[in-house]
């Protein structure tokens, strides 16, 4: 992956509230587990990298 840089959005409240709980569990950053989504969906769309 490449250089990092921040990306600002607004999100669901509720959906933010379960990602906070996630990664809580999962003991990992919310940051990863944002990035491991948009992968996904970057893959379902044929357009990810990887």
């Amino acid at each position: 992956m490449g250089k990092r840089k921040m990306y600002n959005t607004t999100l669901d409240a509720d959906l933010i509230r379960q990602v906070k709980i996630l990664a809580a569990q999962l003991e990992k950053r919310q940051n990863d587990l944002l990035e491991e989504a948009i992968k996904d969906l970057l893959k379902k769309y044929n357009l990810g990298s990887n």
